[in-house]
């Protein structure tokens, strides 16, 4: 958790869209094209610089609802939405059948992302309420860079994470609420473990593992 401060995605228009958990893993991709001119009589062409081509940003994002017992689609929706077509951007025109989703940017701590297509969006919701209502989600998303704004983030997203307080190894029966009970004297200050540690789910714990309980926030 990058000092304390949850990631977001900013879209074209300025909202900002929460992520309830910070990510565990960014995955950025960069590629250049290479073309070889083959030539009679030798072994290994030679290579030319065609040009690079566009940044990638892979996210793993988990959205969980079940403290609140609301639907988990409140969240999912807004991201699913970012894929239509928006008409209120500039440059929209039915008649033309000229219309685009807008771009978004990823922030997080000091880390702040090019701007970027979402072009690919997968949702999987994995718990229910016995009325059918989704809880909870994972989803996975995958952006490419829009224009060329050279705004590749350096900086560590996890710099900014508080020194643990405790390392503490996992116990049969043992959950995140508990160790929050335990350490911080509150069962629901579990989120700043969750984040300190990467923890995208925190049903799908083993015994064994051990965690960093970070020191509690003021």
């Amino acid at each position: 958790m990058a000092g304390g401060q949850k990631a977001y995605l900013e879209t074209e228009r300025k909202e900002r869209i929460p992520c309830l958990f910070n990510p565990a893993e960014l995955q950025i991709g960069l590629a250049n094209s290479w073309d070889a001119d083959t030539k009679p009589g030798q072994q290994t062409p030679s290579l030319q610089y065609r040009g690079g081509e566009s940044g990638s940003l892979g996210l793993e994002l988990l959205f969980d609802t079940t403290s609140t017992a609301k639907a988990v689609t409140e969240h999912t929706n807004k991201l699913i939405k970012l894929m239509q077509v928006d008409t209120k951007l500039p440059g929209y025109s039915e008649q033309k059948q000229n219309g685009r989703p807008g771009w978004v940017k990823f922030h997080w701590g000091n880390f702040h992302s090019f701007r970027c297509v979402i072009t690919s969006l997968n949702i999987n919701f994995t718990y229910f309420a016995s009325n059918g209502t989704p809880l909870r989600a994972k989803v996975s998303l995958t952006l490419k860079q829009y224009d060329q704004e050279n705004n590749w983030p350096a900086q560590n997203p996890t710099s900014g994470t508080p020194l643990p307080q405790a390392s503490h190894v996992l116990q049969p029966g043992e959950t995140l609420d508990r160790l929050a009970a335990r350490y911080y004297g509150d069962p629901f200050a579990w989120r700043p473990i969750a984040a300190a540690n990467g923890i995208r789910d925190p049903f799908q714990l083993r015994p064994g593992t051990v965690l960093d309980i970070p020191q509690q926030e003021t």
